[in-house]
């Protein structure tokens, strides 16, 4: 008996094990979105690529998909918010937080993943990363050769540039 990789305090075999292997369909959006997480932690990527929205399945990179699998060590799946994806839903959106470790560097993948019903099975159908946006400046950047912005006529590098 076995924790199950997402972190639902459940075993395995009893909450995505079934899932990923086919014999039940996920409830909620949000079990599918577990179920996928398990499948990457567990190295069972066909059905990363059967819970993908089925006009999406040829975009699938089996190959990166592989590698990530492979490559890191997967920490536990954080649930931030769900919103809609209910049993009885169409359509719902999951915000989690997929924890691993890359290359001896503690990493989280922050996402809102969108979530569709197409004949009573939910599929994954795309997500947004949420994470830091970069910072932009204001204004242009100054050059060490342009006009200083004090307005004194020299050089920014020879005046408030020292």
């Amino acid at each position: 008996m076995t924790d199950c990789p997402c972190c639902s305090g459940q075993e395995f075999s009893e909450c995505c094990e079934p899932i990923i292997a086919g014999k039940k369909k996920a409830p909620t959006a949000e079990a599918l979105m577990r179920s996928r997480y398990s499948a990457y932690a567990t190295g069972r990527l066909a059905h990363l690529k059967a819970t993908l929205l089925p006009k999406k399945q040829d975009e699938f990179d089996e190959a990166a998909a592989s590698n990530w699998s492979d490559d890191a060590e997967w920490m536990g799946l954080e649930i931030l918010s769900t919103e809609d994806g209910g049993a009885d839903d169409e359509k719902g959106t999951v915000e989690f937080v997929a924890n691993y470790e890359l290359k001896d560097k503690v990493e989280a993948h922050r996402e809102i993943g969108q979530f569709s019903k197409v004949d009573g099975s939910w599929y994954y159908v795309d997500g947004k990363i949420v994470g830091q946006e970069p910072y932009k400046r204001p204004h242009p950047k100054i050059g060490r050769n342009d006009p200083c912005h004090c307005g004194s006529g020299k050089k920014f590098k020879k005046c408030c540039g020292k």
